[in-house]
């Protein structure tokens, strides 16, 4: 805990003050044996031999087969306390956009050393983190294993393997050299956090079943990717054993979130919104609108992490990155080419829309339980978006547990850390969940 407290003690700081102030190459070599190819060609591998930077090097053509492990290379998670045994990997793997084309993503898969004692396979946890940036750098398996922390839950990660759970954790498509993270796209997040639970697995040495539990977690942006996971399983992931989801602090509708991050402390966390419903939806008019203060903006968004998210543009408004000074629900009504509009984008990313119980003709069938949770004092999230996803979840008929936490946005993360690992082991053990939506 201290770790975590000194990180939202610097993050507070930052906020407090400036808040006060403003009133494709091809795959190397090493990284696969030869002889091991998908059906397209691509070398897969079949020994973890792969340099650092393998890792973060785009394939020429990412395997058609979704899970697929690309490269892999052993390493130590020097940001995960508690000096855990366990064995762990950088990953690279393949997965799919939101258009359904074949990508190559980056993650994590730790297993702890000590065995498995409990029944059937050892489960797996499918991380996806909270904001990181969208800097190269800040990458969440370039942060576990590396010299720097500007994201806040190794202490997450140190829970889950604690508790014997292998954790394999994605770092979102859009980190691997010359690319960009389609931060808040939720098909994207969702197929990459299934993913690399495919891909565990396939990671030699890993000892892991592909039969084994899986469970979903994340938190703010893991959140929704959690969520939109849980929501695309059944259609894209059937093979997987899913055993539950836990969201917490999710920002379930952007239309709710955008106007209450434009001109506040987080305004930083709607540029890189804007910038990733950009990537991920090419066909938007995006770099045609922005004036020379947008330009700037985009560019050193998509250099920083965290903290210089929220440091570098706070009290910005979305109004001032225009040549048109557009508002918000203005830029909702601009159509690319093929009529579509940023407003019909956001929309399609909003969570609790076509769900419903396993068997249903739902869009999104969930055949299991899931956990959702928030800060009571949230300042980044607004708690009516949370609130809202809550109740189209319970409406829905999927069975449905929901906790608050006296904390602010980072605080509750941490505030639910020992409650979620809790229910994921009583998922993993089978127990059966009624859910509380009855309650208030």
């Amino acid at each position: 805990m201290a770790r975590t407290t000194t990180r939202r003690l610097a993050l507070c700081a930052t906020t407090a003050v400036l808040s006060a102030a403003l009133s494709l190459p091809a795959l190397p070599a090493g990284a696969v044996t030869a002889g091991a190819e998908t059906a397209g060609g691509t070398p897969t591998a079949t020994t973890c031999t792969a340099a650092d930077g393998e890792i973060y090097t785009p394939p020429e053509e990412a395997p058609a087969t979704p899970g697929t492990v690309v490269a892999c290379r052993r390493v130590t998670l020097t940001q995960v306390p508690g000096n855990i045994a366990m064995t762990a990997w950088k990953v690279q793997y393949s997965s799919t956009d939101n258009t359904g084309a074949p990508v190559a993503v980056s993650g994590t898969v730790a297993v702890p050393s000590k065995a498995w004692t409990g029944p059937g396979a050892r489960p797996i946890v499918a991380f996806n983190p909270g904001t990181l940036g969208l800097g190269p750098q800040c990458a969440f398996s370039k942060q576990l294993a590396g010299a720097f922390q500007d994201e806040y839950e190794g202490d997450n990660i140190a829970a889950l393997l604690k508790a014997g759970y292998a954790v394999a954790a994605t770092d979102g498509a859009g980190y691997l050299d010359g690319q960009v993270h389609p931060y808040v796209s939720g098909a994207d997040a969702g197929h990459a956090l299934l993913d690399i639970a495919r891909a565990a697995p396939s990671v030699p040495g890993s000892g892991l079943s592909a039969r084994a539990g899986v469970a979903l977690w994340g938190y703010s942006e893991g959140g929704a990717a959690s969520l939109w996971a849980a929501q695309l399983a059944h259609g894209y992931a059937p093979e997987l054993k899913v055993v539950g989801v836990a969201s917490g602090g999710v920002p379930g509708d952007l239309k709710v979130v955008a106007p209450a991050l434009n001109g506040g402390a987080f305004a930083g966390f709607l540029a890189d919104a804007a910038i990733g419903m950009a990537t991920s939806h090419p066909q938007l008019p995006f770099t045609e609108l922005l004036n020379s203060t947008g330009e700037d903006v985009i560019a050193r968004a998509e250099t920083v992490c965290l903290v210089g998210t929220v440091a570098g543009f706070a009290g910005a408004r979305i109004e001032s990155y225009t040549t048109n000074g557009y508002t918000l629900e203005q830029l909702y009504t601009l159509a690319g080419p093929d009529g579509t509009t940023w407003g019909e984008v956001l929309d399609a990313q909003k969570l609790g829309v076509g769900v419903g119980p396993s068997r249903s003709s739902a869009t999104y069938p969930i055949g299991f339980p899931v956990l959702q949770y928030k800060g009571l004092v949230d300042e980044v999230i607004p708690g009516a978006t949370e609130d809202a996803t809550r109740a189209a979840y319970c409406r829905s008929g999927i069975t449905t547990t929901w906790k608050t936490y006296p904390g602010d946005h980072l605080l509750a993360d941490q505030q639910a850390v020992g409650d979620v690992v809790a229910w994921l082991g009583d998922r993993f053990q089978g127990k059966w969940d009624l859910g509380n939506c009855l309650l208030p």
